[in-house]
């Protein structure tokens, strides 16, 4: 068998007994230099790695991290919460709204799907499992809204993408995901309405004795969470700072709006989440770093060249491939996270998406669609871990729940794929360049 071969099948066994991803892409890169190369070319590792981290927008990541961990400690998601109930009012399947509502705006914080999912599953399940939801649907249901923080922006793994494809203006990128993800909210929207009033889950009528929440007063709280969506947007837009440039503005806004306004952060806690924030980053960083040696010795021994001309001999029909690529890519989201799917995949899809001028941008926004699917579909979900984790039951029994919500996110998914300027309209008016 060629070098390439055996490099892809390490990586396959590697990854089948439990190596974690970043050493696994270490590992079969160093594999494939040995058998492809020549082991003195090992010494080119230690340049690799960091060549792979040396980028100026990666800093972006770090900082946006750190905004979703002050802005969960910071009770935002509490006061979102509260302002999203008074608006919505008792009704069949009032809190699933809210929770999806919720979901939305603090993905618009964090650009994380595992943090939006922790914050709000805090706040939103105590309340959801009083009103009679079940715990394996809310829990569901939250995890599957926290995905759309990876479309809204500021999305970390849009941040990514930008880097990995050459060419491609993050900003572009940044609005074109704003509506793709606004409708997979409303598309899981639609079966937790539909089912909170099949099985009368939380009455239309308030029960005696309920609080009943002022739109004002709520709205008052809510106003400084409600602002950094429009800081962060407004500021590209006008472009008083880059993207990197906003991570910091992002993280300076929720410092302050945690230790003046809310009050609920202290200088001991900001320690503390600076710390979490390196430990979070650090692991993605890991990834990245080590990905640069598989990346490398894919592209010295041809074996991304040679992925990529298999896949487009196998039909001349750019939707038929079009469709393969996806639910190869939403295979690849149920087992690995987004960071990983795109340093592997994308040195593979970029010559694809070449040969049937595939969109850059457009193409961007459908990765990451399938990427969110995954991140709520067993058997490894990462946003599922997290909820269920709050929620205190088994992953296994939100299996049928995630099925439907996989289904709902899926028709979003194909109405982007059918009519590209749900994605691209918003970035031709703003003048970025897509095309």
């Amino acid at each position: 068998m060629s070098p390439d071969v055996w490099m892809i099948l390490a990586f396959a066994g590697l990854l089948i007994a439990g190596v974690p991803v970043a050493f696994s892409l270490a590992l079969s890169g160093a594999v494939g230099i040995v058998l492809g190369l020549s082991p003195d070319m090992l010494a080119t590792m230690g340049t690799n790695t960091y060549n792979s981290i040396a980028k100026y927008p990666l800093i972006a990541i770090p900082l946006f991290i750190l905004t979703g961990l002050i802005f969960e400690r910071s009770g935002v998601a509490l006061r979102l919460v509260r302002f999203a109930q008074a608006l919505i009012g008792p009704r069949h399947g009032g809190l699933a709204l809210v929770a999806v509502l919720v979901c939305m705006i603090m993905g618009g914080m964090s650009g994380s799907g595992p943090a939006d999912a922790a914050a709000v599953a805090m706040v939103m399940l105590p309340s959801m499992t009083k009103a009679g939801y079940p715990k394996p649907f809310s829990a569901t249901l939250i995890a599957a809204s926290a995905s759309t923080a990876i479309l809204i922006p500021p999305s970390v793994a849009l941040i990514l993408y930008s880097i990995v494809v050459p060419g491609v203006d993050l900003r572009a990128l940044f609005a074109a995901g704003l509506f793709p993800g606004i409708l997979a909210g409303l598309a899981l929207l639609v079966p937790a309405m539909l089912v909170s009033k099949r099985y009368g889950w939380e009455g239309g009528t308030p029960k005696e004795g309920a609080e009943r929440l002022s739109v004002r007063s709520t709205f008052k709280q809510a106003i400084p969470a409600l602002f950094a969506p429009v800081l962060i947007l407004g500021g590209l837009r006008s472009g008083l700072f880059t993207p990197t440039e906003a991570a910091v503005v992002a993280v300076a806004y929720g410092a302050i709006v945690g230790l003046f306004l809310t009050r609920e952060l202290s200088l001991r806690d900001l320690w503390e989440l600076l710390g979490e924030a390196a430990i979070i980053s650090g692991v993605v960083m890991l990834i990245i770093a080590l990905a640069g040696i598989f990346a490398w010795a894919g592209t010295m021994l041809g074996t991304f060249r040679h992925l990529a001309e298999w896949i487009i001999s196998l039909t001349d029909n750019g939707v038929l491939l079009l469709i393969l690529v996806m639910l190869a890519v939403l295979v690849a989201g149920m087992l690995l996270d987004a960071i990983s799917i795109y340093l592997i995949m994308m040195p593979i899809l970029i010559p694809v998406m070449q040969h049937f001028e595939w969109n850059p941008v457009w193409f961007g926004i459908l990765l990451a669609m399938n990427i969110a699917i995954g991140q709520f579909t067993p058997p490894v979900a990462v946003n599922l871990m997290v909820t269920t984790e709050v929620a205190k039951i088994r992953l296994e029994q939100t299996i049928g729940w995630a099925l439907l919500f996989v289904v709902a996110m899926g028709c979003a998914l194909a109405l982007v794929a059918i009519f590209p300027a749900i994605a691209l309209w918003l970035p031709r008016v703003l003048g970025y360049n897509v095309d």
